[in-house]
């Protein structure tokens, strides 16, 4: 049985532990509010080119003259995947999540006998894939140094991935991490880059099935522009996901800590007052038993 001193002793220990927990939430609570509208804002941006392309691919289904980032190299032996996680711990099962879905995509491809790569993008990301899949990752990109996630990281990591497609590194692409949906909900998910993948039913809504459009310039011109911007965009779109994902799960993940510290506190407290009532009546037996042998 601990003694009365280590009792004390814990309860200073998770009292201060709690009031860590309590400041991390409230630092949390306060980056969230920021992140979230910064990633929502960038979702119709996203959404909006995805349906412009989506309506430009509807005429280059079949064509040979389709670009590359559109038609793939067709083949899809070689699969990159691009795992976005924090680059910091203490927010619940938020890199887990990741790191599990695409752990799952990666042990699936290679049963299948192909081939995997792997990009990190966060730190938390290697940490939870090197112990499996430590040979299939080819870098890892540090994020610790950028306070606030700008397009231009995002657009580095879509130039790099870019580069890498057209030396013939790789053939598909997945991009890997968390959309954000409240602070207790945060989705893991995996969106294909390489060749360009339009959900059902992207195109415009209300356009007819046989509307007709005429761009200026050329289809094969906007593509051009718009394949490698949107690969970017996409990218941006998933950092600043992760980044109200990551708060939201830490404020969630604080606050529990907070409440278990407060719950350990109280039967610390409970235990140290019964031994210390117990040494009380202890002491109070002796002293009583002392003066009746005297």
């Amino acid at each position: 049985m601990p003694s009365l001193k280590d009792l004390r002793n814990r309860i200073a220990s998770v009292k201060a532990t709690q009031k860590i927990t309590k400041a991390m939430q409230m630092v949390a609570a306060a980056k969230l509010r920021r992140a979230q509208e910064a990633a929502e804002a960038a979702r119709p941006y996203a959404e909006r080119m995805g349906a412009v392309l989506a309506n430009l691919a509807v005429a280059f289904e079949g064509r040979d003259d389709a670009p590359k980032l559109m038609s793939g190299t067709g083949n899809d032996q070689v699969h990159l995947l691009l795992v976005a996680t924090a680059e910091r711990g203490l927010c619940g099962g938020f890199n887990t999540n990741i790191a599990k879905l695409a752990r799952e995509k990666a042990r699936s491809l290679l049963k299948q006998g192909k081939t995997v790569k792997i990009i990190c993008v966060g730190k938390k990301g290697y940490d939870a894939l090197k112990r499996e899949l430590g040979q299939h990752i080819i870098k890892t990109i540090d994020l610790r140094s950028v306070k606030n996630v700008g397009f231009n990281n995002a657009d580095d990591i879509g130039r790099e991935v870019l580069s890498m497609y057209d030396n013939g590194e790789f053939d598909v692409c997945t991009l890997f991490y968390s959309t954000f949906k409240s602070v207790i909900a945060q989705e893991p998910t995996a969106t294909q880059l390489i060749p360009a993948h339009f959900e059902a039913g992207s195109t415009d809504a209300g356009a007819g099935a046989n509307a007709v459009y005429e761009y200026e310039p050329e289809e094969t011109e906007i593509l051009a522009d718009l394949l490698p911007r949107n690969i970017s965009v996409q990218i941006f779109r998933a950092l600043l996901e992760n980044a109200a994902s990551e708060q939201g799960a830490r404020m969630s993940a604080m606050d529990n800590a907070t409440r278990n510290a407060g719950e350990m506190i109280d039967k610390l407290t409970i235990n140290y007052n019964r031994q210390r009532q117990a040494q009380i009546t202890t002491e109070l037996i002796e002293i009583i038993s002392g003066a009746e042998a005297l």
